[in-house]
Formats: structure tokens, sequence, C-alpha cells
């Protein structure tokens, strides 16, 4: 770990732009889906407003809408876009592809419980994620700003790892519109505190079922 004064890093959490499975409400997951014209907009907009924070670091999910998403990052700052197979998207199973409705439909057991079949839970991808991040902030220099593009559920269950809080805490909050992004500040005693949530370039709102928005990550 870089010798650090605690309290000076800061962590981006930046969700991806959207796609046409965003756009049709259905379970993207890891599925590789690329940005739609509107999201690669949505990107280059965000990307200006993200480069005026100076950041030192840029990591993503290596899943094209993301990297891309990064891209435009990269592009405008000049950093290298590291990506890290840990920040994909939560594995949806038999659930990707499939919209809201049809997996209302087909696993109602299993939409009221929110457990994929043959996908990840969410402790698994609290766990994933939250390590992957763990990893880069190690690395981060003392007053180093990380911007990390990855996916809605991803980020969450990432973020409550960092804060130490139980994943459902953010039903109450809400999740991530596309390419808005969570800022997260160092505490002095070397733990994270949320400083910003659902910022972005638009007034776009998260979906009104915030666990189907993330999971169209």
């Amino acid at each position: 770990m870089a010798d650090r004064v605690p309290g000076k890093r800061r962590l981006v959490l930046w969700r991806h732009g959207q796609t046409t499975w965003n756009v049709e409400h259905r379970f993207q997951g890891k599925t590789d889906i690329p940005l739609d014209e509107t999201g690669v907009r949505q990107a280059a907009r965000a990307a200006a407003l993200l480069a005026s924070l100076r950041p030192t670091a840029l990591l993503a999910s290596p899943l094209q809408r993301a990297a891309d998403t990064a891209q435009a990052l990269a592009a405008l700052t000049g950093l290298r876009v590291t990506h890290d197979p840990a920040l994909i998207e939560r594995d949806g199973g038999q659930w990707e592809g499939l919209t809201n409705r049809e997996i209302r439909e087909r696993y109602p057991a299993e939409h009221a419980a929110w457990t994929p079949p043959g996908g990840e839970t969410s402790d698994q991808v609290a766990k994933r994620v939250g390590e992957a991040l763990d990893r880069a902030l190690d690395d981060l220099p003392p007053t180093g700003l990380l911007v990390v593009a990855s996916h809605g559920a991803a980020l969450r269950l990432g973020m409550c790892h960092l804060l130490g809080l139980p994943g459902d805490v953010w039903e109450r909050l809400g999740g991530l519109a596309n390419c808005n992004w969570s800022v997260l500040g160092e505490m002095r005693d070397g733990g994270w505190r949320l400083v910003e949530h659902n910022a972005g370039t638009l007034p776009e709102p998260v979906l009104s079922d915030d666990r189907v928005a993330d999971s169209q990550g």
C-alpha cells in the first residue's frame, strides 16, 4: 500500500452510458452489450465534467459499454484505462436478455427474492467488486482521485462493501442512472463516506424499481 495521509483520496463510481437493452428494460448482466447513440453522447458529456475533477487513475470493467464510457474520459485526460474483470456486472444467469416482465412471469419466487437462477447473489457481487476496489485504492497516491467505470448493481454493491453497509440499504437511497456517478471521500480514520450520489449531466432519473435499473447495468 502506498504511504499516504488519511482523508485525502477520492473515488468516483461511474455507471456506463445507455444501451438498447437499458431502453428495453432487459437484464444485461455480464452480456456484452455496446452503448447506443444516446449512450455515446452521455459518455462524452459526463467525461467533460469528470475531467475537470483532474482524476489521477482510471479503471473500468472490460465489458464494452463500460470500457467505451471510460475511454471517453481517457481521451480528454490522457490517462490509460486499466480493465479489471472483477468489475463486470452481476451474473444474471437465466435472467440475462429477459425483460423485467418476463422475469416476473417466469421466475416469480426468484424475482421476489432477487436471486437469479444460475447467477450471482448480492453478497457474491459485493465481495468481488469490493475487493477489486480495495486493490485499486491500495495503489492510489495520497491525494489521488480514482474514477471507476462499471455497472449499476456492481457499483452499488461494491460501494456498500466500502461503506460497510448492507446491500439492501440502497433500495431506499436509489441506484445510479446511466452515466451518472457517486463520489466517496476518504475519512481521517481511513474509512470512506458518501459525498455525492447519482450526480450527472442531465435529470435522468433512476427507474422506479432500482434493482431492475441496476441489473440492466
